[in-house]
């Protein structure tokens, strides 16, 4: 079965292609928008993920927000747009948590924006993604 799909990804010749994802995307206006909370790299008891593992908590965040669109009807295919938020000044701990996520989408490069932040909520928390997607429904 194929799905429609509501998204859009856009490039431009003019900007640099040195970013791993698209500049901008696009749904149509017959498309239901999911605004996802921040999906964060806790366990099902609420405990937090891989502390201490930049990517380890990506993973989590991940698996969590894969599980928050499929109760919304939609996937990671449906995603227009990602905000990662990662508790650290350090490029590389961003860059480690980065590349989980950006590995997670494959070919579906939505715009995204790589941001150090300060702290994060639960304890222990280093990594979390923001998501809004767009579906098609039947």
């Amino acid at each position: 079965m194929t799905v429609a799909r509501a998204i859009t990804l856009i490039r431009s010749a003019s900007l640099s292609d040195v970013a791993e994802y698209a500049y901008a995307a696009t749904a149509p206006a017959e498309s239901r928008l999911i605004f996802l909370a921040g999906a964060c790299p806790l366990n099902d008891d609420g405990s937090t993920a891989a502390v201490g593992d930049y990517a380890g908590q990506a993973a989590k965040a991940v698996e969590n927000m894969r599980a928050a669109l499929t109760a919304s009807g939609a996937s990671l295919e449906d995603v227009i747009s990602t905000r990662v938020l990662v508790a650290s000044a350090r490029r590389e701990d961003l860059v480690a948590a980065w590349e989980v996520v950006r590995d997670s989408f494959g070919d579906h490069d939505v715009p995204s924006t790589l941001m150090g932040v300060t702290a994060l909520g639960y304890q222990d928390q280093l990594v979390e993604i923001e998501a809004v997607a767009a579906v098609l429904d039947s």
